[in-house]
């Protein structure tokens, strides 16, 4: 096979979101340039939004090949821009961004242990009306005691820009290995704003009064209900290599998030 990601003999496979505009821009792309199954492709092309790149990283993990999104979504902070034309060009001259996902370890009330990997992040939200109260370990230390709020993100350093800045998180760049640990409407204590962790960092949330305050705990669109104790930390043992243009690197955008008022 020839050089680069996208030389002429590169199979490629088309991934498309359930939209007007995800499956229109597919039938061209096929089209123009075929498709073969995921498990015989060399570059994964994702047409959607960012959620829906989320999924196909997922998806590509056991067949490790890169991932290529174009933007058929609404914010679309991973992808490119979606037009068909000169695909195989910027294939070529695409940027690697290789990222490493969270490892979950969820543990219900009944004991049940439930794994699941997130590019994004993890994240405890309370399911009723009532706060959650959770104590906070890090690497085996108890560094609070109760945490009050209504739940607490861990994100990676590219998933820092997502729902860990709506809660008024860091934004992390990609070189730092450093995890945010971000609480979600704290209330006591109430002026905690959370902490940067090492990448090597193993987080544990314990749920106080678990059966009066429920919580769950989520892993990008993994959703495990009525938790007790969850671990998270960095899986350095695997990866997915996302493709970016060269002028929409994902550590210039994450640089220029930081400046935007």
């Amino acid at each position: 096979m020839s050089g680069g990601y996208g030389g002429s003999t590169k199979r490629l496979a088309f991934l498309a979101a359930d939209t007007p505009q995800a499956r229109e821009l597919r039938q061209k792309l096929v089209a123009a340039y075929g498709d073969v199954p995921l498990i015989k492709a060399d570059i994964a092309v994702c047409l959607g939004g960012d959620g829906f790149l989320l999924e196909a990283m997922h998806r590509v993990l056991s067949h490790n090949i890169p991932v290529y999104g174009m933007n058929c979504g609404s914010v679309g902070f991973l992808m490119n821009p979606a037009h068909e034309d000169d695909l195989r060009d910027r294939l070529a001259r695409a940027q690697p961004t290789r990222l490493h996902p969270l490892r979950m370890v969820a543990w219900d009330t009944r004991g049940t242990a439930h794994e699941a990997l997130a590019f994004n992040d993890v994240f405890l939200f309370r399911q009723t009306r009532q706060a959650a109260k959770i104590r906070i370990e890090i690497d085996g230390r108890e560094r609070m005691e109760e945490l009050v709020c209504d739940g607490v993100i861990v994100a990676t350093p590219a998933g820092s820009t997502a729902y860990n800045l709506s809660a008024h998180g860091p934004i992390v760049p990609l070189t730092a290995n450093l995890l945010p640990l971000t609480p979600i409407s704290a209330f006591r204590p109430r002026r905690w704003r959370g902490a940067l962790l090492p990448s090597t960092a193993i987080v544990e949330f314990f749920l106080l009064e678990a059966g009066k305050r429920p919580a769950a705990a989520v892993a990008d669109f993994t959703e495990v209900r009525h938790v007790h104790r969850v671990m998270v930390r960095e899986d350095k043992s695997l990866s997915t290599t996302v493709l970016f243009d060269p002028d929409h690197g994902l550590s210039e955008r994450i640089i220029a998030e930081q400046f935007i008022g």
